[in-house]
């Protein structure tokens, strides 16, 4: 497709992208397609479910970030990919597969897509969302335990050892990376405003 406009929404687990995405495709509709980095989480079939517990899934090398690339470049192209299944309460993929269609605009969100220097080449608007910490830990803990199986001890425990480490390491240090940061994300109407704006724009442009 001539003249793709790709997004990148990141931020810190819990700050809010999921908010924003939702009030962007509720303006834009069919003309957004959206790719989570959670999706591309790798297949770790060949370890035991007790193995894959213990695995840190906020480091970048937990990605199969590559195909992501790919698909995102295929989109751009103007062709349909089959994206990965991922399943958070067996910690793995599924055998089945999505098919996305491009879109005018294709939004690529997750916390660590600021850090990867290919995803980054292939941004248009980079977004981050800056939410306090004691905010996001709240958000995750009520995700995780409503829609991923989790108990609450093993939020907290993965939390203390590995997403606050990580977040430390490789997010915040990818804000540098933004071209826009928005405090608390979809609830930032001004800010929100500004990007639907841009969107048009860009699209305006394109068309």
């Amino acid at each position: 497709m001539k003249n793709t406009i790709v997004i990148g929404i990141a931020g810190g687990t819990g700050s809010g992208k999921t908010t924003l995405i939702n009030r962007i495709k509720k303006e834009f509709h069919d003309e957004i397609t959206v790719l989570s980095h959670d999706f591309y989480y790798k297949d770790n079939g060949d370890l035991s479910f007790e193995e894959r517990e213990k695995l840190n899934y906020d480091h970048p090398n937990a990605f199969e970030t590559a195909l992501m690339v790919d698909h995102i470049e295929q989109l751009k192209e103007g062709k349909a990919i089959e994206r990965p299944v991922y399943d958070f309460v067996i910690h793995n993929r599924r055998a089945e597969k999505v098919t996305v269609e491009p879109a005018k605009v294709i939004i690529v969100e997750g916390i660590l897509i600021f850090e990867n220097r290919e995803l980054l080449e292939l941004f248009d608007i980079k977004v981050f969302i800056d939410t306090d910490a004691d905010v996001r830990i709240i958000r995750r803990i009520m995700r995780d335990v409503r829609e991923r199986g989790r108990s609450l001890d093993s939020v907290i425990n993965q939390y203390l050892t590995t997403v606050k480490l990580m977040h430390e390491e490789f997010v915040e240090p990818s804000k540098k990376n933004a071209d826009i940061i928005i405090p608390e994300g979809g609830y930032n109407i001004v800010a929100l405003q500004m990007l639907s704006d841009r969107i048009k724009a860009l699209l305006n442009a394109g068309s």
